[in-house]
């Protein structure tokens, strides 16, 4: 099982129906729900999403969209040496800076999930939008045999 850490970015397009990228979203945490993925997020990822959706929807419909994400993801602490690394790091972006720290703390994840793959420019772990990840790693032609590939080409029913 591949093991994603899920930025924020995707997240909100999963949440919102973001045309064009919920679609290629919704199937990865379709997958995720399914068992087929493992997903990960930072602890800092529900607060940034607590922040954006609060401007425009109540309190509570804010916390059940949090609580519904938070039972589809392993959420991981972001820690003093994530934020210390993330100020030194020279990335270009501090917010994804720190999710990436997080993420390489984990040890288990392989994938970084976001649609700002240029901000992880100098990542040592694999950075891929949501649609690169779906056709390399479940594409017939990348892994021949993918009971995986056969099953989203059959007609997935997504979440």
């Amino acid at each position: 099982m591949t093991n994603l850490f899920i930025d924020t970015d995707v997240i909100i397009d999963f949440l919102i129906d973001r045309i064009p990228y919920s679609r290629e979203a919704a199937i990865i945490f379709t997958l995720i729900d399914q068992k087929k993925l493992k997903g990960y997020a930072s602890s800092l990822t529900f607060s940034n999403l607590y922040y954006v959706f609060r401007k425009i929807e109540p309190h509570k419909k804010v916390l059940a969209k949090l609580d519904s994400i938070s039972k589809l993801l392993k959420i991981l602490n972001v820690c003093e040496q994530n934020i210390k690394d993330a100020i030194e790091s020279g990335f270009p972006d501090f917010e994804d800076s720190v999710q990436y720290f997080c993420a390489m703390d984990c040890k288990k994840v392989e994938v970084i999930i976001t649609r700002n793959t240029k901000d992880y420019k100098n990542s040592i772990l694999t950075v891929m939008t949501p649609g690169d990840f779906l056709k390399s790693s479940f594409s017939n032609t990348a892994n021949p045999g993918n009971k995986l590939a056969n099953y989203l080409q059959s007609g997935l029913e997504i979440i």
